[in-house]
């Protein structure tokens, strides 16, 4: 295993500044800062302000009509974990605009009783579902594998999530993908992505896939059968046949909490007793087991974990102050994620030994430093 000189791979600026008016730093790959300090995650949301979201929703339904079955057939994808967002998405498409839509579920690395809970629900709210599922001993072994080579374990359930809907829209001639919020936006990204209302498979890979696309494990061992249900019609026939993922929150004023709130009433989703590690949450990503230890090592590599993006988001909704977002993410964001640590060794195959050894390879030193036995920041968030 070879140490990644991450401050050159993710282009990070060497001074680490926080935004004045959220709490997320610059060293979050992409996002830019004004000359007056703050983030434009932050600008983005003072530019949602101003969009007509009644336009918008024109535009939506016209699209929606062009593409509605008057057969009743599916007439778009969505995909969907049961979660709230997804939750959200399609059954206001089915219920309030008459859609017909095609849920597709990526199966989570190791699914959580929550999670699967909540699918049965959404499923059982009137929705068919196409679950899919690749080979079990790839997907652990393309979890290990990412792991040591990208330092993101969950990058496996990153690459069906975004590339199977788009197979099975294919697959059943469907041209309406219908995602959820556009991330390079709503949390810190490229400026151009504000007033984008779809994305193409070239941005996944640049965007999602850290310019890692699939046939990148052609070149580490994994075989085209391997990689097979992960793996894209050809474009030919996607462009043949006009296949686009839309955001939904171009055409929607994105809220995670009335998305919540939305499913909990519509399709029965429940939050998690118990508030995930690394956050203050019980509702965000509460479907994979291992899907914690894909915030661990952005922590590692950024210097920012879950709870940083969940109270950035949170200030800038204007559900709580700077102050105590601070106060949140200095308890919580380092917590290491020891609930599911073990089903982490199994599933992947690692021990204790070899897993410290690949967080010490994607640990940036830059942003961390030992004290005594223990690691922390050199640059924790402050007050103003």
């Amino acid at each position: 295993m070879k140490k990644v000189d991450l401050n050159k791979k993710y282009n990070l600026p060497e001074k680490v500044i926080f935004c004045k008016r959220c709490v997320i730093s610059n060293q979050r790959p992409r996002i830019e800062f004004d000359e007056e300090g703050v983030c434009n995650a932050c600008r983005y949301f003072d530019y949602k302000k101003n969009i007509n979201w009644k336009e918008r929703e024109e535009k939506l339904i016209k699209l929606l009509d062009f593409h509605r079955s008057k057969k009743g057939e599916y007439d778009c994808v969505v995909p969907s974990s049961g979660g709230k967002d997804s939750a959200y998405v399609a059954h206001e498409l089915k219920s309030k605009y008459g859609m017909n839509p095609l849920t597709v579920t990526w199966s989570p690395l190791e699914y959580t009783d929550i999670g699967f809970k909540n699918l049965n629900s959404f499923n059982n709210k009137g929705f068919d579902i196409i679950l899919g599922m690749a080979n079990g001993e790839v997907r652990k072994k393309l979890c290990k594998q990412s792991a040591i080579e990208l330092g993101d374990p969950f990058q496996p359930f990153i690459y069906g999530q975004v590339l199977f809907p788009i197979t099975i829209a294919v697959k059943y001639g469907i041209k309406l993908i219908f995602r959820g919020e556009n991330a390079e936006a709503e949390y810190g990204g490229l400026r151009e992505q504000w007033d984008k209302d779809s994305i193409s498979v070239d941005e996944f890979n640049k965007i999602y896939f850290s310019n890692n696309p699939l046939n990148f494990w052609l070149k580490k061992g994994f075989t085209k059968k391997d990689l097979g249900l992960f793996e894209l019609p050809e474009f030919s026939k996607i462009k043949e046949l006009g296949v686009n993922s839309y955001f939904y929150g171009y055409f929607k004023n994105w809220s995670n909490h009335n998305n919540f709130y939305y499913a909990v009433q519509n399709t029965g989703f429940q939050p998690n007793t118990q508030r995930t590690e690394g956050t203050y949450t019980k509702y965000s990503s509460i479907d994979d087991k291992l899907d914690t230890f894909h915030h661990y090592f952005a922590l590692l590599k950024f210097g920012h974990g879950r709870c940083t993006s969940n109270a950035a988001r949170e200030v800038r909704e204007g559900f709580i102050n700077r102050e105590e977002a601070v106060s949140l993410v200095k308890k919580y964001d380092e917590e290491f994620p020891s609930l599911f640590f073990k089903n982490f060794l199994s599933y992947t195959g690692l021990t204790e030994k070899e897993f410290y050894e690949i967080e010490d390879l994607w640990r940036n030193k830059k942003l961390w430093e030992k004290k005594g036995n223990k690691w922390v920041k050199k640059y924790p968030v402050q007050n103003l």
